[in-house]
């Protein structure tokens, strides 16, 4: 598939997720990520952000479902690969409970053998606060592997 093809994709959006207490609980187990202002609504009420909110990395970590489930494979793709951030920013915490879904616009594509490098401008929306206050904003890059 031409990077051309890519470039004029228009933008997709994934379904809802939920961070629920049970998953960022689970996540904060997994990862270490034990503080009270994950878990604890009591201490929480008198903290920075005045509920449990769901840890940043975990909201970053869906990104991979979010692309998968938002961005049809590409003719010939054998599979999408992360390869890293050039940017990430926690724009806004996110509370237990809520929902969020990906918003992704290819930035930049680079061509190279049986593969394209994609750029990935993402932003990860909150249910109910809109796109003008995203729970991040990052610039993803992925492999995109091709065979004919």
């Amino acid at each position: 598939m031409p990077a051309e093809a890519i470039l004029e994709m228009e933008p997709k959006v994934s379904r809802w997720f939920t961070l629920d207490a049970e998953t960022v609980a689970r996540f904060g187990e997994l990862t270490g990520d034990l503080k009270f202002f994950h878990s604890d609504p009591e201490r929480s009420a008198d903290f920075l952000f005045g509920a449990p909110v769901a840890q940043g990395f975990l909201t970053l970590s869906l990104l991979s479902a979010m692309c998968a489930d938002a961005v049809p494979p590409f003719p010939g793709q054998i599979a999408n690969v992360n390869y890293g951030f050039d940017r990430v920013r926690f724009v806004t915490p996110v509370p237990v409970g809520s929902r969020v879904r990906g918003h992704f616009t290819v930035g930049g594509v680079e061509e190279g053998d049986e593969r394209l490098t994609v750029h990935w401008d993402v932003e990860i929306e909150i249910e109910g606060q809109g796109r003008d206050q995203p729970a991040l904003v990052a610039q993803w890059v992925t492999f995109l592997e091709l065979r004919d």
